[in-house]
C-alpha cells in the first residue's frame, strides 16, 4: 500500500510513471477516479507521457476492457474486466476493494491529508499489509513518514 502525497504535481502527471513501471513489469493497473471529468485528464497525460510513447489504456464501459493493460473506471471492484492486480485511487477517496489487490496506490493532496491520515492508522497494523508513504522532494519521490 503506497501512500502518495501530492504536494508538487496532480495525479495526472505522476499516474504515468508509476504505470510505466509496471507495464514494464508486464502488470496490468485498474485506474479509479470518480470525480467528474477525471477520464479526459487522465487519458490525455496516459496518451502524452513521452514525445516518443503512450500508454495503452482504456475506458470502463467503452469497449475491450479485458485487453486493456490500464483501466480507467470510476468505481474499484475486486475483480477488473481486464484482470489488474494493482490499483491506483486517483481521486484521493479510499476503497476498501484496494485491499484485494497485490499493490495498492493510494494519491491524495493537502485537502484530503486527514483522510488519508485515518486510512494511515487503520492500515498500519493490519496484518497483510505493508503502508509506505511517499512524498515530493523537489522533483523526486522520497519515502517516509
Amino acid at each position: 500500500m503506497d501512500f502518495y502525497q501530492l504536494s508538487r504535481d496532480p495525479v495526472e502527471q505522476v499516474l504515468p510513471a508509476i504505470a510505466q513501471k509496471l507495464m514494464d513489469d508486464g502488470a496490468r493497473l485498474l485506474v479509479v477516479d470518480g470525480r467528474e471529468g477525471a477520464f479526459p485528464r487522465l487519458s490525455r497525460a496516459l496518451w502524452e507521457w513521452k514525445p516518443d510513447s503512450f500508454l495503452a489504456h482504456g475506458i470502463d464501459g467503452e469497449g475491450d476492457e479485458a485487453m486493456q493493460p490500464i483501466l480507467l473506471c470510476a468505481q474499484a471492484t475486486a475483480a477488473p474486466a481486464n484482470a489488474a492486480r494493482n490499483i491506483a485511487l486517483a481521486d484521493g477517496v479510499w476503497r476498501d476493494e484496494a485491499l484485494t489487490f497485490e499493490r495498492a496506490f493510494y494519491f491524495f493532496d493537502d485537502a484530503r491529508i486527514d483522510a488519508a491520515r485515518d486510512c494511515w492508522r487503520n492500515l498500519k497494523g493490519r496484518e497483510g499489509v505493508e503502508p509506505r508513504f511517499w512524498r515530493q522532494e523537489g522533483r523526486k519521490w522520497v519515502e517516509g513518514p
